[in-house]
């Protein structure tokens, strides 16, 4: 993960004005998308999503649309979580892309593959029986604080085991 300081290019004034005009309300929802867990993970995905907390790494949870137990959004831009997502191919013994050495860390008792993204990175927990997966944009950083937030939810409703 990268910890250097970001510079800012100076613009005109009217450059960032006219900008403005196309950004995103941060009123509408968060569109992550929705997976589709097996029918095991469903249940844990359920309990996962009520007890999320409504703030991660001091952003606010917003509005999903749709709606769905399987994924949350904290902020804008919008750390995203999807619960029941499938098994990554880098955890994935017999795939091409396999690495059982790949990235990862443990944040509060809760292993997570890392992999850098074009604008910052996603999460994947490991040795869980559903796979939950956090994409933290590089606004954020370091990428990895909210995972303190969301550790104890998936401690508390999704078990260790493969």
């Amino acid at each position: 993960m990268s910890f250097a300081p970001r510079h800012w290019p100076r613009l005109p004034i009217a450059i960032l004005l006219l900008s403005a005009v196309g950004c995103s309300d941060s009123d509408e929802p968060a569109a992550p998308a929705v997976p589709s867990p097996s029918a095991r993970a469903i249940t844990f995905c359920k309990a996962l999503h009520k007890e999320l907390p409504a703030t991660v790494d001091g952003l606010d949870r917003r509005k999903t649309d749709p709606a769905s137990d399987f994924t949350a959004v904290w902020g804008d831009p919008g750390v995203q979580l999807r619960c029941g997502v499938p098994r990554p191919d880098v955890l994935t013994p017999g795939s091409e892309h396999y690495n059982p050495t790949a990235d990862s860390v443990d944040v509060n008792g809760v292993g997570w593959l890392l992999e850098k993204q074009d604008d910052g990175y996603r999460f994947t927990t490991t040795l869980r029986k559903a796979f939950v997966e956090v994409t933290v944009p590089s606004k954020y950083a370091p990428e990895v604080n909210p995972l303190t937030d969301l550790a104890e939810a998936v401690q508390k409703t999704i078990p260790s085991g493969i």
